[in-house]
């Protein structure tokens, strides 16, 4: 743990190798007086991903924390890996890291400030003001260039960590995701009849396929959550990485702490069918995440897998049966994860991220820049072609853009 004092300020900037050296109720505190908090920042989030092996050094995320202390009080903190390469990040840098390599040049290791394998828009810098927000980033930018670390990625920053960022001239990237937005409808039913016929009959057709194919859904949230529960669904995810090729990012021992630590943060669906005996099992699930804690109630879409192939048995599981839910329970968004422009006829709309990026390489970094420039002006294009594909008969009923 190192440790810099501003006298100017009487600030402390502290460097922390693990989320477990840090007060959880401060940092929770803090985080709670944030305009755009999630669940994903919670500490007790953060320290199972460290203490479950998820996001460790061992596993390319070796956590070096930055708090700002005043005294004894906690002025603003972030969550900051050193990687040694771009998996789980979900904002694409490999062709940088390549033209590093072909330059002789290390990218690894970088630093990110971001949520291990988390895709989901919020803030990343915790901070009692504006000030002590731009002092942190400051500092950190500072460490990067002590410690020789080749370039800072701040992911998927709430607006408050992207114009902090713009103020130190780090360099904004945009990506698209798609969320959906409850424009207060009655039921499922409601929000159907809101859609363009076309896209109203491919979703009932798609829901019919489940029903007839003998699938059924129940969920359960919090404690309610069965332990068997627990493992039918880590043994679907498991699966849906090794399917691609992929060991899981998350260990069991990850959901155990979740199950324990934030359990009314969590929302399972399980899709059962009669096996031949007339037993009803388990054949597929996805695991939601849920905030009714804030003003917003959002629910986000996290991890899904499937035993037994069901055609349009993933649409379902994902997109109808959380909707409906929403709808049901008062929620007011749902976040859809990173990319999949076919989501848009599931009746969630397009909208912009952005992450901020440092690189300590002068000519890299004007290099990215110019590159930055195209694909910014990519993305603008590519959301107004978006815009004019509403799935909704009224434009009103749309959220997004």
């Amino acid at each position: 743990m190192a440790a810099v004092k501003e006298d100017s300020n009487d600030y402390v900037i502290r460097v922390h190798g693990s989320p477990l050296e840090l007060d959880a109720g401060q940092w929770n505190a803090l985080l709670a007086q944030q305009a755009e908090p999630s669940p994903f920042m919670r500490h007790e989030y953060l320290a199972a991903l460290h203490e479950s092996g998820s996001a460790t050094a061992k596993s390319g995320w070796k956590p070096r924390f930055f708090t700002l202390s005043r005294g004894d009080e906690l002025q603003a903190a972030c969550p900051l890996y050193l990687k040694s390469h771009s998996y789980g990040e979900y904002v694409f840098d490999w062709a940088w890291a390549s033209a590093y390599e072909q330059h002789g040049l290390a990218y690894y290791p970088k630093a990110v400030i971001a949520v291990p394998f988390t895709p989901v828009p919020g803030t990343r810098v915790l901070a009692v003001d504006e000030d002590a927000r731009g002092l942190l980033i400051q500092a950190a930018v500072a460490w990067c260039e002590q410690e020789e670390v080749s370039s800072l990625h701040l992911l998927f920053g709430a607006q408050a960590d992207i114009e902090a960022c713009a103020a130190q001239e780090l360099m904004l990237r945009h990506t698209v995701q798609f969320h959906w937005t409850n424009s207060g409808w009655a039921d499922f039913d409601a929000f159907l009849a809101s859609l363009a016929q076309e896209k109203r009959k491919k979703i009932r057709q798609e829901r019919r396929k489940v029903a007839e194919a003998g699938v059924a859904f129940r969920w359960s949230r919090g404690k309610d959550i069965s332990p068997d529960d627990w493992d039918f669904f880590y043994s679907c995810y498991e699966r849906t990485y090794y399917e691609h090729g992929n060991a899981p990012y998350l260990s069991r021992e990850f959901f155990t702490m979740m199950a324990r630590d934030m359990p009314e943060n969590w929302l399972l669906f399980i899709g059962e069918r009669a096996d031949e005996s007339g037993i009803r099992r388990p054949i597929a699930c996805s695991l939601i995440a849920v905030d009714d804690s804030g003003a917003a109630k959002v629910a986000y879409g996290r991890y899904w897998g499937a035993i037994e192939r069901v055609d349009c048995l993933h649409f379902d599981a994902c997109y109808y049966q959380p909707l409906q839910w929403c709808i049901a329970h008062g929620f007011d968004r749902f976040e859809g994860g990173a990319q999949g422009e076919h989501k848009m006829a599931r009746a969630l709309m397009p909208v912009k991220t952005t992450s901020a990026h440092w690189l300590a390489q002068p000519a890299f970094a004007d290099a990215v820049e110019r590159f930055l420039e195209r694909e910014g002006a990519g993305i603008e294009n590519y959301l107004g072609s978006l815009e004019q594909r509403t799935p909704f008969r009224n434009r009103a009923d749309q959220g997004g853009l």
